[in-house]
């Protein structure tokens, strides 16, 4: 049997799958040591966590945090989530919160110190401008949150009375001079406890009927749950709706500043240009940058494929997959101006939870939404990059080229376009004025090639296979083995001048990086950097 070592999530890889696999496996390999020195760092940190959570809920001498035990930890892909207990709490009986803290070494912490820090305050940004701005939106109660810096945030209500009264008048002031307010959180500072890494403090979602969409979705019958999706789709368009009922002047993401204030004034930061960031690839786009025009921010997206391939190790497998990775970059460029309107260039521009998933959605019993748990990496993005959600039939983009499974999305994705209708219809003519554009915009997208596009634009990892699924037949007609094999050979050599230069360097790089993985494979006790 072929040797297997960890991955995180219980996952497993062989030498194969690994030397197949276009993400570094170098780096994923090394995830499972990390993230067990950081569980044994927190349980170091019991105590601390403890009296965090008591500084944060204001609690009295009579009510004790418990931390929750190893086993009860929720690790997802950038976040640990650990419930807390509170006994005797006055404020909510029987209760528990979740303190949610980064994961440092998946976001690119080492090679751009402050990404933690950025991911949280934006969050944090997220969590107030939407309880602010959207209150009908479900999301969790935020009890407070931290920062590497060592400034955190607690609610009025648990903090001295003395405290209280200087910020409401420094509001009010603030308010009366015409200056931006800070948010409803008080700025504190507070011991050592979780400085390096950041954390927030949010209610824990539990109660009878709730579950995850993701316990039932997977294993729908599609004619039984008709009218569950119908009511799930329901909500996610009126989510959807309200979210773009406030446009904005600017792409970008909302971030909380030093003062507490809440400004766009972040790059429009989804877990992509971390992830990129973490591979030791530079994304160019540095923390302050906010777009005032579409094809600016498409071409620093555009400028991301190309720094994946020139500095990932194992960006390219072959002379053949370089080729077809720089012709699809070339031809992506060629095509931008049929994709980027000229009409909504300069806005306006909406707000988009663009993480929304089964796993991160609670519902009752009939699929209506009761709340959504994750609100990371939501930004500021144009009207052509509110697409439809991919993951109604379980698959991935990618994993959608013409045939049965696009056409069984299609006919879930018609569900949701009902939906979606039945809801904008109801706005008043006022707020559908703003709003109208989204949803014939996501179904013209399939027509036109906009959400492949889009999805392609969006991902480094896909926009090969999508563009040679959905967009080359677009505007190629021919997609025959010949046809396809002079696109790639003519279009190649128009992504850079020295292209054939560079594959070369990247196979040479590929076989360093080859022989490394294998090293790792052949050693009988290997511990990563």
């Amino acid at each position: 049997m072929p040797k297997c070592l960890p991955l995180l999530l219980g996952r497993q890889v062989t030498l194969d799958a690994a030397l197949r696999s276009v993400d570094d496996m170098l780096l994923e390999l090394s995830y499972p040591s990390k993230q067990a020195a950081l569980y044994s760092h927190l349980r170091e940190q019991q105590s601390g966590i403890e009296a965090l959570v008591t500084f944060h809920l204001g609690l009295s001498t009579t009510e004790r945090c418990r931390m929750s035990e190893t086993r009860e930890w929720m690790c997802g892909y950038y976040n640990v989530c650990i419930p807390v207990y509170v006994d005797g709490w006055v404020a909510c009986p029987g209760k528990r919160v979740l303190i949610r803290i980064p994961l440092p070494y998946k976001l690119g912490e080492a090679n751009d110190f402050g990404n933690v820090e950025e991911k949280l305050r934006c969050e944090a940004a997220t969590f107030v401008w939407i309880k602010e701005q959207c209150p009908e939106v479900p999301i969790p109660y935020l009890w407070g949150f931290g920062f590497p810096s060592g400034q955190c945030f607690t609610t009025p209500e648990n903090v001295p009375c003395h405290t209280r009264l200087l910020w409401n008048l420094r509001r009010r002031i603030l308010s009366l001079l015409g200056y931006p307010v800070p948010c409803r959180y008080i700025s504190r500072r507070y011991a050592d406890t979780l400085s390096k890494s950041g954390y927030l403090i949010m209610e824990y979602i539990e109660g009878p009927g709730l579950s995850l969409l993701s316990e039932h979705w997977a294993g729908q019958d599609q004619q039984q749950d008709r009218q569950r999706r119908a009511n799930f789709f329901r909500d996610l368009s009126r989510i959807i709706l309200s979210l773009a009922r406030v446009p904005f002047p600017r792409i970008g993401s909302l971030v909380l500043d030093h003062h507490g204030t809440v400004q766009l004034r972040n790059r429009p930061l989804n877990f992509r240009l971390q992830q990129l960031e973490n591979k030791s690839v530079p994304t160019d786009i540095d923390r302050d940058t906010t777009y005032d025009s579409t094809e600016v921010y498409y071409s620093s997206l555009l400028a991301c494929h190309d720094n994946r391939i020139l500095h990932q190790a194992n960006s390219i497998l072959s002379p053949s997959d370089g080729q077809a990775q720089l012709a699809v970059l070339a031809a992506m460029r060629a095509l931008l101006p049929n994709y980027a309107s000229r009409r909504f260039r300069d806005g306006p521009f909406y707000f988009n939870l663009i993480d929304v998933h089964p796993n991160n959605v609670f519902v009752d019993a009939d699929w209506r939404i009761k709340c959504l748990i994750d609100l990371e990496w939501a930004c500021v993005r144009p009207v052509e990059m509110l697409l439809a959600p991919v993951w109604v039939t379980g698959k991935r983009v990618d994993q959608l080229p013409p045939g049965e499974d696009l056409d069984a999305y299609h006919v879930v994705l018609e569900e949701f376009f009902d939906a979606f209708d039945r809801e904008q219809s109801s706005l008043s003519p006022l707020q559908n004025r703003d709003v109208s554009l989204t949803t014939d915009m996501m179904k013209k997208g399939f027509e036109t090639g906009l959400f492949w596009f889009f999805h392609a634009l969006d991902n480094p990892k896909v926009a090969c296979n999508l563009f040679f699924q959905h967009i080359l037949p677009i505007f190629a007609g021919s997609t025959s083995e010949d046809s396809v094999a002079g696109f790639i050979g003519y279009f190649a050599q128009f992504w850079k001048r020295n292209s054939k230069e560079i594959i070369k360097k990247k196979l040479r790089d590929r076989e360093l990086y080859e022989r490394q993985l294998t090293n790792v494979f052949e050693s009988d006790l290997w511990t990563p950097d």
